[in-house]
């Protein structure tokens, strides 16, 4: 492709990042406002998750040599590096551009403008001072940025030693990345419990996910087969999707292959996984366009089921009794059921029962916002939203080229 397409291409990228995220701020903010969207586990987004370059989360058990992958592909150490056998990494590490070369602590990170980090102030402090940036003045990192989560231990050690949700702070990155990489060492291959319940919370983002063997020159070609096998099937079991998850088998550091068996495909692996990686920012503008989607079509969903649950609240006497009511038919799936057949919903786009039932016990039913009631405009947020997702967004990815329209 001529340099030249690809200016351009970055143009379009650019001014459909614009338009989107004023779509977002105009149309789909407000009715997450309304119907204390936030309040539900859910963070606004800010300008600087349309801004800010794709994001890569890496994901493994400890010493299965995620800080290392990282220093391989940015081609040094970087800043606040901890590398070594014993669980070193215990905070998550987001690898940036940045001319001078240093460490910026989480608080500081959160309310860098041009990051798309703000939202992570929801988790509150005991999250943030185990939360780090470090800039490193390389090109690639101009075109994404790196997450290196803490490596998942195995046993108590897991929850006891950690005072926040490891799972909620992944599932927010989770959301946000571009690209998954599952790191797993050939020599320690068990998924424990903790890894699988890691991967659990990951099974929603499952076309993102990849999957890195590493250090794999360290064994035999037979080995080798036999080892990708084993992990194919215990992913299996984890993730559970029709399509196999694509695994890359290399050795992700800065030393010569010392295998020369299995060399030849080593280098060939992990030239398609330094390929997939450079192929993320020309694919980043339509991912964020089918975040914007999943989650226009979520908070569609949300708010048809609070204005259900309004609905079903008498005007004058016996609120509290009737509150009791509706959350035993919520519980029971009975009110997901009705809003899916009312309103033609699929099952993707409704909210995890269980939580949905304890965000939504502490909220006043009778003051839950009605599809058309004030609040919505009178019903016009709602077709504001439906005409986003049924005009404005296919516009918008119609304008951006070498897209294969469905």
């Amino acid at each position: 492709m001529s340099h030249h397409g690809d200016g351009s291409y970055a143009t379009i990228a650019k001014e459909v990042m614009e338009e989107l995220k004023s779509l977002y701020m105009n149309t789909i903010l407000p009715v997450e406002e309304a119907t204390s969207y936030n309040s539900f586990g859910y963070s606004p987004l800010n300008a600087g998750e349309f801004d800010s370059p794709p994001l890569v989360l890496l994901v493994g058990p400890y010493s299965a040599g995620k800080t290392t992958f990282i220093e391989h592909l940015v081609g040094k150490r970087f800043p606040g590096q901890r590398v070594g056998p014993e669980p070193t990494t215990d905070k998550f590490c987001a690898v940036i551009h940045g001319e001078d070369e240093r460490v910026i602590p989480g608080n500081a990170l959160t309310v860098t403008p041009g990051t798309p980090f703000k939202g992570l102030q929801m988790f509150g402090n005991n999250f943030l001072t185990r939360f780090e940036g470090a800039q490193v003045n390389v090109d690639i990192l101009k075109n994404l940025t790196l997450i290196d989560s803490p490596g998942v231990l195995s046993g108590e050690k897991q929850t006891l030693g950690r005072s926040y949700s490891y799972d909620d702070v992944l599932n927010w990155f989770a959301d946000r990345s571009d690209m998954i990489i599952l790191l797993f060492d050939v020599q320690k291959l068990d998924i424990s419990d903790e890894m699988g319940s890691a991967i659990k919370v990951l099974q929603k983002h499952s076309d993102k996910i990849k999957v890195v063997l590493n250090k794999s020159d360290s064994i035999s070609h037979q080995q080798l087969m036999k080892v990708y096998g084993a992990l194919l099937w215990s992913l299996g079991k984890v993730i559970d999707t029709p399509e196999v998850t694509r695994v890359y088998i290399g050795s992700f550091w800065n030393e010569p292959l010392k295998n020369e068996d299995t060399a030849p495909l080593l280098e060939m692996e992990m030239a398609d996984l330094l390929r997939d990686l450079a192929a993320l920012p020309r694919m980043g503008a339509v991912r964020k366009i089918n975040d914007i989607v999943k989650r226009i079509r979520q908070v569609r969903t949300h708010a048809v089921i609070l204005d259900h649950l309004r609905n079903g609240m008498p005007s004058m006497f016996g609120k509290d009794k009737k509150k009791k009511e509706l959350l035993e038919e919520l519980k029971k799936g009975h009110v997901f059921r009705t809003v899916m057949k009312t309103f033609n919903i699929s099952v993707g786009d409704f909210p995890d029962l269980a939580k949905f039932v304890r965000d939504v016990e502490m909220l006043d039913f009778a003051e839950l916002p009605k599809l058309k009631g004030a609040r919505m405009l009178k019903g016009k947020r709602i077709q504001d939203m439906e005409e986003a997702l049924n005009v404005k967004i296919p516009a918008m990815l119609n304008r951006i080229p070498g897209i294969n329209k469905k």
